[in-house]
């Protein structure tokens, strides 16, 4: 796979942007399970971090990430800038996440 720079920031030192291509994005919608929710429910009565979903969590950020990282290099891109994290729920039990930024060109 084709690498790209992928950043926060509006800028990139000792780069110059030369065109701004579009926003690149890329999203997954995941769903909890009966099986976790009952783990979790008991894990809240006794406290401390839900593994199962901080698992379930980062593995939706990096499939929306890729995904991103790949509409930009389909895009043409040499990097993207101004890159965010987004969640919202769809329905009760499943929410979305989305990576996304402004893919650019660079001289």
């Amino acid at each position: 796979m084709e690498e790209i720079i992928v950043t926060t920031t509006n800028e990139i030192p000792g780069k110059k942007i030369a065109k701004i291509l579009g926003v690149a994005r890329g999203n997954t919608v995941r769903a909890r399970n009966l099986g976790r929710d009952i783990a979790a429910g008991l894990k809240h009565l006794i406290g401390g971090e839900i593994k199962t979903y901080t698992d379930m969590a980062t593995h939706a950020r990096d499939e929306a990430y890729n995904r991103m990282v790949n509409e930009a290099i389909q895009m043409g891109a040499d990097a993207v800038v101004g890159m965010r994290f987004m969640t919202s729920t769809i329905m009760a039990g499943a929410s979305e996440m989305l990576a996304f930024g402004t893919a650019v060109k660079l001289r």
